[in-house]
C-alpha cells in the first residue's frame, strides 16, 4: 500500500480565512477561558504587526488596533476536516482523518487512474490551493510514516520500506508522533533522531518505554498493519458561513456564496454525484430564515455554473432583514452522468452550451417562464405532454405519426381554401373512459403559402379541417 498524507498545518486559520471577505486584514484566532484568552493562530498581516501565538488578547489589541478576533471553534475545525475528506474521496476510496491536522488517502490503487505520482501530487496541490488550504504532502508505504515525513520535508515520496527507513532516520524524535511521554526521556539520553532510536536494542527499548513504543515504530516503518477508521461521505451537503457583520444586500453575499458553491462542487466531485436542487438559507437575528430554492432541470456539479444559478436566484430575492449567516443545504444528490459530446465538437469557442443557457434563463426569469416538457403516454395531442420542473425521467414510447414542433393551445379552423395533402390520415380515437372522448383523422397539409400544417377532421370525411399545429 502507498499512503499520501496531506498535512494541514494551518487548518484552523485557513478555514476562517478562505471564507473571509478581507483575508489580507489582520486576523487572529482566540482560545482559552474568558479571563485568560490568548491567540492560538495569526495570519501574516497580524504577524507583521507583532502578534504571535500565545499572546494575551489585551496585548494583541494594544499592538494592533482593529485586529479581528475570531473564536477558535473545534466544531468548525471538525467540519473543515470532514469537508476535505469528502473532497479527497474523489481520489481514493480509502480516506482517513485519524491523525490530527492531516488527511490520509491510500493512492496505490489510484495511480492507474490519475497517472504517476508527480502528476497525481500536482493535481492534489492544485485543488488544495484553489480551496484555500496551505499544505504539505508526502508519500510513503505507511500512513503514519507519510504523516511524519510530511512534517519533516514537504514533497518527499518514498515507495519502498528500505527507502522509508532511510528517510525516517533523519527525522527528529520530537516530530515522530511518538506515544505520549516518550520523546523527553529519549532526549535526555541524547537520542535525538529516529535513526538513533532504530539503532537501540529492541528488547531494551521495550522494557524501558513500553510495548506501545515498539508498536508505533513498527507501524511507522510499515512492518505492522495499520487499522485506520475510514471516512464515509454523508448523503447530505450542509455548510454554513457565519458573517461577523450585518449584510443588507444580496451583492455583499456573493463572496461567501461563491465559496459555498465551490465547496459543494468539490463535495459532489468526491462522491461522483450531481445536484438537482439545493436551498440557500439566509439567517437573520430575531426572525425566521429566508429560504432561496435553486432547482435545476438537469444534474450539475460545475462550480461556476452552480454559483451563477445561485446568484441569479439570490438577486431576485428581497432581503427582509440584515443577514448574519449563509447556509447551503443540498439533499438531492443522485449519481452524475455527463452529457454525451462529439469527439470533434464544432461549437464556437465563445458560445454557451444549451444546458448552461437554459439554467441561466431559469435563474433570471424564474421557473414559471422557462421549464421542460415531458411526454405522456396519451394519444390525445393536447394531453401528450406535461410540464417538468426537475430532472427528466425516461420518456414513454414516442407516438407513431409525425408531430409538429408548435402545438396550438386549442384547435382553430384552418382558413385555407385548397390545402395540399402530404400525409395521413392518422386516426386518434380514445378518451372514452375519462370524459375526454376524441375521434379525429389527422393529416399533414401544405397551405397555399407553403406552410406545413397539422390538422384534423371528422373520421371518414375530407373537411373542414381544424388546425392543431405547425411544423417547423
Amino acid at each position: 500500500m502507498l499512503w499520501a498524507c496531506l498535512l494541514l498545518p494551518h487548518l484552523a486559520l485557513d478555514t476562517v480565512l478562505r471564507r473571509h471577505p478581507s483575508p489580507e486584514a489582520p486576523l487572529a484566532l482566540v482560545a482559552g477561558p474568558r479571563p485568560r484568552r490568548v491567540l492560538s493562530a495569526v495570519n501574516d498581516a497580524a504577524a507583521a504587526r507583532g502578534l504571535h501565538r500565545g499572546q494575551p488578547v489585551a496585548a494583541a489589541e494594544a499592538l494592533c488596533e482593529g485586529v479581528q478576533l475570531v473564536d477558535d471553534d473545534p466544531a468548525r475545525l471538525a467540519r473543515a476536516r470532514d469537508f476535505l475528506a469528502a473532497w479527497a474521496y474523489r481520489y481514493s476510496s480509502q480516506v482517513s482523518t485519524a491523525l490530527p491536522g492531516a488527511v490520509l488517502l491510500e493512492v496505490q490503487g489510484s495511480l492507474g487512474l490519475f497517472g504517476p505520482w508527480p502528476r497525481f501530487e500536482a493535481a492534489l496541490r492544485e485543488d488544495l490551493q484553489a480551496l484555500g488550504f496551505r499544505h504539505r504532502i508526502a508519500l510513503a508505504p505507511s500512513a503514519v510514516g507519510a504523516a511524519v515525513l510530511a512534517a519533516h520535508q514537504d514533497g518527499l515520496a518514498v515507495t519502498s520500506h528500505d527507502a522509508l527507513r532511510r528517510a525516517l532516520a533523519s527525522v527528529p524524535v520530537a516530530r515522530a508522533r511518538l506515544p505520549g511521554g516518550v520523546a523527553p526521556p529519549l532526549a535526555r539520553m541524547a537520542v535525538r533522531t529516529l535513526g538513533q532510536v532504530f539503532a537501540l536494542p529492541r528488547s531494551a527499548l521495550g522494557k524501558r518505554h513500553g510495548v506501545e513504543l515498539l508498536d508505533h515504530l513498527d507501524r511507522l516503518l510499515g512492518q505492522a498493519p495499520e487499522v485506520l477508521p475510514l471516512y464515509q461521505p454523508p448523503d447530505v451537503f450542509d455548510a454554513k458561513i457565519e458573517l461577523n457583520y450585518d449584510v443588507e444586500s444580496s451583492q455583499a453575499l456573493l463572496f461567501p456564496l461563491r465559496r459555498l458553491t465551490a465547496d459543494l462542487a468539490a463535495y459532489l466531485a468526491g462522491r461522483d454525484g450531481g445536484v438537482a436542487r439545493f436551498v440557500l438559507r439566509l439567517g437573520h437575528e430575531g426572525r425566521d430564515d429566508t429560504e432561496v430554492v435553486v432547482g435545476l432541470l438537469a444534474l450539475e456539479r460545475q462550480p461556476g455554473m452552480l454559483f451563477e444559478l445561485a446568484r441569479g436566484r439570490l438577486e431576485r430575492v428581497a432581503v427582509p432583514a440584515p443577514v448574519r449567516t449563509l447556509r447551503l443545504v443540498a439533499r438531492e444528490l443522485p449519481p452524475f452522468v455527463p452529457a454525451a459530446r462529439e469527439l470533434f465538437e464544432a461549437r464556437p469557442q465563445q458560445a454557451v452550451e444549451w444546458p448552461a443557457l437554459r439554467e441561466r434563463l431559469r435563474a433570471r426569469l424564474g421557473n414559471e417562464s422557462v421549464y421542460g416538457l415531458d411526454p405522456v403516454a396519451d394519444h390525445r395531442p393536447e394531453r401528450s405532454f406535461r410540464r417538468r420542473e426537475g430532472v427528466a425521467e425516461p420518456p414513454p414510447a414516442a407516438p407513431v405519426g409525425p408531430r409538429p414542433t408548435w402545438l396550438l393551445h386549442r384547435p382553430i379552423p384552418l382558413r385555407d381554401p385548397a390545402p395540399r395533402l402530404l400525409a395521413g390520415p392518422e386516426r386518434i380515437e380514445t378518451g372514452w373512459w375519462d370524459g375526454g372522448d376524441v375521434q379525429r383523422d389527422y393529416y399533414v397539409l401544405e397551405t397555399s403559402r407553403g406552410q406545413r400544417a397539422w390538422a384534423f377532421c371528422a373520421p371518414g370525411e375530407s373537411g373542414p379541417y381544424m388546425l392543431h399545429g405547425w411544423f417547423a
